[in-house]
């Protein structure tokens, strides 16, 4: 985990349909795929101009400083972002960014680094037309949360008074940070570009649970009081031996009427997620730490390392010793 989800602390008040609690599922969903460091940039761009990023295993955004942009991506109609508007692809498909819908891009490369290469200098340049700052996250999709899995191809955050105002002060933060080299902006950065997405993440289930009043996919399981409780009990401890009659009753629900409501909302029965999460938390564990296999059996449910790793097997294909040898 990251210096910045290492402090950080994503909580909205623990209400009927609201999300929040002892475990913070958004951060979790997070947390399982992030790897290695974030970068960001700020770009100064004079029209005509246009960048074409290329497909990569990360996930990117955009913010509009000042000025205007068009964003192209891989599938659906252009958007046209204005001033303050924040735009994340988590797939990680190629995309554009021009200033107008029919400027012919120049493709931008990753480096051998992971990170873009550095805009070239604007001195000696008029007042540019546009300023957004750019940034990409290294994912790890071998055990993509479907939280954001099921995001959409583009999650457009237009800029509204008064709405997201932690996700704003976080922008206005970074951007003052890239305007310039200062003693521990490498630090700063990272830290901020963490809290960005989960603060991006925050506001898309936010406005996908107020806008249309009735929010689709992991939107709805977040909103959805029984099931919001059930994911909070897993997360907050998947060593426990649920049952989905207990995960229904902190939701106040029946065993079949909770079976029923979370397998539509999140895809799956309870106990096929709770198995999925036991795997993930225990493959997390085998590459971040130097547990002994039976510590890690006992954190994730089981109480025999033999079918602890009877079920890793199954899971990832191979034993959990040469898992953690490999990820080394």
């Amino acid at each position: 985990m990251s210096i910045g989800l290492a402090f950080l602390s994503v909580r909205l008040p623990d209400r009927p349909g609201a999300y929040g609690g002892d475990m913070d599922v958004l951060s979790d969903a997070v947390a399982t795929m992030r790897t290695g460091r974030p970068h960001s940039s700020r770009r100064d761009k004079h029209a005509p101009w246009g960048m074409r990023f290329e497909a990569s295993d990360g996930a990117g955004f955009h913010v509009v400083l000042r000025g205007s942009a068009w964003l192209i991506p891989a599938k659906g109609e252009p958007v046209a972002l204005a001033p303050g508007d924040v735009a994340f692809l988590a797939h990680g498909r190629g995309h554009a960014l021009a200033s107008g819908p029919d400027v012919e891009p120049d493709v931008v490369r990753l480096g051998p680094d992971g990170r873009w290469p550095e805009p070239p200098s604007p001195e000696g340049q008029s007042a540019p037309d546009t300023v957004m700052l750019c940034g990409a996250y290294l994912l790890d999709r071998s055990r993509a949360h479907p939280l954001l899995t099921g995001l959409p191809e583009v999650v457009h955050l237009p800029a509204r008074v008064g709405a997201h105002r932690s996700l704003r002060a976080a922008v206005e933060l970074l951007g003052a940070e890239l305007e310039g080299s200062r003693p521990g902006a490498d630090t700063v950065v990272t830290s901020l570009l963490d809290t960005l997405l989960i603060y991006i993440l925050r506001a898309w289930w936010q406005d996908e649970r107020h806008g249309s009043g009735h929010p689709t996919g992991w939107a709805a399981a977040l909103a959805d009081p029984a099931v919001a409780a059930a994911l909070r009990a897993i997360h907050g401890d998947p060593a426990h031996l649920w049952t989905v009659e207990e995960l229904g009753a902190r939701g106040g629900l029946s065993r079949a009427a909770f079976a029923r409501r979370f397998a539509a909302l999140v895809g799956e029965p309870p106990l096929a997620y709770l198995t999925w999460w036991r795997m993930t938390t225990a493959g997390r564990l085998l590459r971040t730490d130097d547990l002994p296999l039976r510590q890690v059996a006992r954190r994730t449910g089981y109480t025999s390392e033999f079918a602890f790793a009877k079920a890793f097997k199954r899971e990832y294909g191979v034993a959990p010793g040469q898992y953690r040898r490999r990820a080394s």
